[in-house]
């Protein structure tokens, strides 16, 4: 676990996350798309949203390097899509860490249960930086 960066695309994840496992030759991604992954029924996914690329991750040098789509309609500014992802297994520590980085700062996704994880957020703190806070419990 650990601090990670997080790559966000325009709507060519897939093809950056290809050209990147092959120019540092490691392993090809595992591609999951936002359409693999929806399954609310209330809502109703553009077609156009289902192919682009909800997560991949990549292992290089060591390190891992997580990449997304941006969803569409999301503002979206090169040189601002990288966040810092925060990745623990210790939820009570993540919940601190979000709620002192959310105070002066603007919340994008209040830190939640969702399909993948018991808690999940994402805010700009108030210097710009935009953090992405993800619970993962060790495998073992």
């Amino acid at each position: 676990m650990g601090v990670e960066v997080y790559l966000i695309f325009n709507g060519n994840c897939r093809e950056a996350a290809e050209f990147y496992a092959e120019a540092f030759k490691t392993d090809k991604p595992v591609i999951q798309t936002f359409g693999e992954a929806h399954n609310d029924p209330n809502f109703e996914m553009p077609e156009e949203v289902k192919n682009l690329v909800m997560h991949t991750r990549l292992n290089i040098a060591g390190s891992r390097v997580m990449f997304s789509d941006n969803y569409p309609g999301q503002p979206f500014v090169v040189g601002n899509n990288v966040t810092v992802a925060v990745t623990s297994d210790d939820e009570e520590y993540l919940r601190n860490s979000f709620e002192a980085l959310k105070e002066g700062g603007v919340v994008t996704m209040e830190l939640q249960e969702t399909f993948w994880t018991k808690a999940y957020g994402a805010l700009k703190d108030k210097f710009g930086v935009e953090w992405q806070f993800n619970h993962e419990v060790a495998e073992g």
